[in-house]
C-alpha cells in the first residue's frame, strides 16, 4: 500500500530537486589537457594543477628552448590540448608562428605582470631578459598566472587550484629564504657569477651578485673571439674564484675562458630546462637549489671540476 502525498508536499519536493540540479551540473568532469612550452612551465603548472589536469611539455628535458624546431606530434599535441602555456618576452621565438598553426586553443603567457630587466647589449639590447623564473620571488607571479589560466579553463576545480598554488607559492618561499641565507656567505670580493649566456640577471639582482657572461642570449653567434676576450678581461679584473655555462649549450668556450683568465670552471647550471626523473634537476625547485649548491661548492671548497 503506497501513502499519497499532499499536493504541497509534491511541489516542495519538486523545487528541491530543480534547485539542486544546478549544483550537480558544476561538479568538476574529466580534467583537463595542459601543454607548457618547456619542462620548467610544465613542472610549476603541474604543481598548481595537481590531480586537476594533465600537463605536459612540448620540449623534453634536456632541449634548447630559444630556437626550438617543433616538429608535426607537437603541433598535433597542441591542437589536442585545452590550454598551452608560454614564457612570453622573446623566449620562444618560435612560438607564435608555431601557435599561428593551431585553432581555437587557448593559451596563457606566463611572464604577465612581470617587470622585466632588459638585455644589456648585442641584437637584443634592450629587450626584455625572458628567463624571469630565475627568481624565485618573480616565479610566485608565474604561479599566479597558471592558477588564474587553470581556473578559467575549469571554474569547478577552482578551490583546488587556489589550494595547490598556495602550497606550492610557500615552498617557493622557503626555497628564496635558504638561498638568501647561503649565498649570503659568498664575500663581496667574489660575488661575481660568470655564465656562458646572460641567463641569471634575475637571480643575480635578487642575491647581490654581479653578473657577467659570454653572449647575452643564446642567438646564431655563441663564443666568438671577442666574447671570449671581452670575458677573460672582465674574469681577470674581478678574480671569482669560478666561472659556470648551463646544461643545454656548449661549454667549451667557458672553459677556454677560465684557462686563460686563471680561474675554475665551476661546472654546469641549469636555467632552460629540467633533466629527467632520475637526474640531479628532475623538478624547478631543485633546479634553484643544485644552481645554489654548484656556485658555492666552486666558490668555497674548490672541489668543482676543472
Amino acid at each position: 500500500m503506497f501513502l499519497q502525498l499532499p499536493r504541497r508536499l509534491l511541489l516542495a519536493a519538486a523545487l528541491t530537486a530543480g534547485a539542486a540540479m544546478p549544483a550537480m551540473a558544476q561538479a568538476p568532469g574529466a580534467p583537463k589537457r595542459v601543454v607548457a612550452t618547456f619542462t620548467v612551465l610544465a613542472d610549476m603548472a603541474s604543481n598548481v594543477a595537481g590531480d586537476g589536469a594533465i600537463v605536459e611539455s612540448l620540449t623534453r628535458p634536456g632541449a634548447e628552448i630559444h630556437d626550438y624546431d617543433p616538429t608535426p606530434q607537437d603541433v598535433a599535441r597542441a591542437q589536442a590540448a585545452d590550454l598551452v602555456l608560454w614564457n612570453g618576452m622573446g623566449l620562444e621565438r618560435w612560438f607564435e608562428r608555431f601557435f599561428g598553426r593551431v585553432s581555437n586553443v587557448r593559451q596563457a603567457v606566463l611572464t604577465e605582470g612581470v617587470a622585466p630587466i632588459g638585455i644589456g647589449e648585442g641584437p637584443y639590447k634592450d629587450k626584455p631578459n625572458p628567463h624571469a623564473w630565475m627568481s624565485p620571488t618573480v616565479a610566485l607571479t608565474y604561479v599566479e598566472n597558471i592558477r588564474k589560466a587553470l581556473t578559467e579553463l575549469d571554474p569547478a576545480r577552482a578551490p583546488v587550484f587556489a589550494a595547490n598554488a598556495q602550497a606550492y607559492s610557500e615552498r617557493l618561499r622557503a626555497v628564496d629564504a635558504k638561498l638568501r641565507e647561503r649565498l649570503a656567505t659568498i664575500p663581496a670580493e667574489r660575488r661575481v657569477l660568470a655564465t656562458c649566456e646572460g641567463a641569471f640577471s634575475y637571480f643575480t639582482r635578487d642575491y647581490g651578485l654581479r653578473e657577467a657572461y659570454l653572449w647575452p642570449i643564446n642567438a646564431e653567434e655563441e663564443g666568438t673571439p671577442r666574447q671570449v676576450r671581452a670575458l677573460i678581461d672582465t674574469l681577470r679584473r674581478s678574480r671569482p674564484p669560478a666561472a659556470f655555462c648551463e646544461s643545454t649549450v656548449n661549454d667549451r668556450p667557458m672553459r677556454q675562458v677560465a684557462r686563460e683568465a686563471g680561474v675554475r670552471f665551476g661546472g654546469v647550471l641549469h636555467v632552460d630546462s629540467l633533466t629527467a626523473a632520475d637526474g640531479p634537476v628532475p623538478t624547478y625547485l631543485r633546479l634553484l637549489e643544485a644552481n645554489a649548491e654548484t656556485i658555492l661548492r666552486a666558490f668555497g671548497d674548490g672541489q668543482a671540476s676543472r
